[in-house]
């Protein structure tokens, strides 16, 4: 295993930032997605609503390594944190003014272009901020933060979606995104620092080197099973963003929830995730990252099949019930996931690769996040939406059968 350089626990105000930063950034993309969804759906067919999402996740996709490859070549992660929450934020702002199908679509990816370049940056500081000896619980206390975030977003949506015409909706997600960015101006950063010149030649390079790792780094991913990990998230994400992107019309159309009800539904993930991205971040520190990450993967096509099973019942509480032990599925499933995962790249990962890894994620996640909306966008418009979940279901758990027979445990406890 290779470890990395020791640095010193965050100091509380430090935590505190990155807290807030959790809570208004997602709280803005939460908001922003949902009711963009909704949006669409009113107007357009299934694989319209799944294309916003697919926008999202082709920025992601293709701009985490190069936001990577910039962040470890210049060292300059605080600088690169603060650049992209404000341009993220900008992105948004032409959906104030109107808010045509094809321009919230282009919105929502150009949104994602800079939202790559912030997670992967973030996520870093967030690790190297606990510590070897707490990193599994600075991860699980900002991974909290964020869903304290998406509980206010989710909430709000389905009452703001029938008061606010769209723009002024939009003018809202302007107003929190820029909250966050004010947030970016606390954070000090705990990386070493780079001497290294950004150039073209040499981003193009890096950006080549991440997306088709050789030499040390495919030596990397074949000792530690890495690189199927990241093949399991791309099967995992297709699952998941495929759901996620349709979610909310089908449990307002098909489930026949109202909006606020929907939005509550939705909610209820969040919620549970305060309390399980913590503990599950303690647990990473006691029982390692594998089992975490391969409960996760399969608990991702278990909750797209307890979903469907709230169409069987006549009662709306019955339905309503069903729908929520879904999302509480999913809270579990996501923390297992997201904890053991960002553990285990950063157990691996050299000092002055670690965003480059991380980004990896990102862009796996991103490239699940393409296939899986239009894959169910395809299946939904020819059938229904059950149908694309229970089909779709099978991905993740092809994904956790992979992982768990090829994934290396990298934490052990002194």
């Amino acid at each position: 295993m290779v470890v990395n350089q020791q640095a010193r626990p965050a100091s509380r105000g430090q935590r505190s930032a990155l807290a807030l930063i959790g809570i208004s950034r997602v709280a803005c993309g939460s908001l922003f997605g949902t009711a963009m969804a909704l949006y669409i759906g009113e107007q357009g067919s299934p694989f319209a609503v799944s294309l916003a999402y697919a926008a999202f996740s082709f920025g992601l996709f293709v701009f985490a390594p190069v936001w990577g490859a910039i962040a470890d070549i210049t060292g300059r992660r605080r600088a690169i944190l603060i650049g992209t929450a404000f341009l993220s934020t900008l992105a948004i702002a032409p959906l104030t003014v109107t808010a045509s199908v094809p321009l919230q679509i282009a919105c929502r990816g150009l949104f994602a272009v800079f939202t790559a370049g912030f997670q992967s940056v973030i996520l870093t500081i967030v690790s190297e901020s606990g510590g070897e000896s707490e990193r599994g619980r600075s991860i699980g206390f900002y991974s909290s933060a964020r869903s304290s975030g998406a509980i206010s977003g989710r909430l709000f949506v389905g009452y703001l979606v029938g008061l606010l015409v769209p723009t002024d909706l939009y003018l809202v997600v302007v107003g929190l995104g820029l909250v966050a960015t004010l947030l970016t101006l606390r954070i000090a950063d705990p990386t070493p620092p780079s001497e290294e010149t950004l150039t073209t030649g040499r981003l193009l390079g890096e950006v080549r080197g991440r997306l088709l790792p050789g030499g040390a780094r495919r030596e990397l991913f074949e000792r530690t099973g890495l690189g199927w990990l990241y093949v399991g998230i791309v099967l995992r994400n297709m699952t998941e963003k495929g759901f996620i992107s349709v979610v909310p019309v089908f449990l307002v159309a098909d489930v026949g929830l109202s909006n606020v009800v929907m939005g509550a539904v939705l909610a209820v993930s969040p919620a549970v995730r305060v309390v399980s991205m913590y503990s599950f971040g303690r647990l990473s520190d006691s029982i390692g990252r594998k089992k975490l990450i391969v409960g996760g993967l399969a608990g991702s096509g278990v909750q797209a099949l307890v979903v469907v099973l709230a169409l069987v019942p006549d009662g709306q509480l019955a339905r309503i019930g069903i729908s929520s032990t879904a999302f509480v599925v999913h809270a579990v499933t996501f923390s297992m996931l997201t904890v053991g995962t960002i553990a285990f790249v950063a157990d691996v990962a050299p000092v002055d690769r670690e965003s480059e890894l991380m980004g990896l994620r990102s862009t796996a996640r991103g490239l699940g996040g393409v296939l899986g909306p239009l894959l169910v966008g395809v299946l939904a418009t020819r059938f229904d939406y059950a149908t694309a979940f229970v089909c779709t279901s099978v991905l993740a758990f092809v994904a956790a059968g992979l992982v768990g027979r090829t994934l290396t445990e990298s934490f052990s406890p002194e």
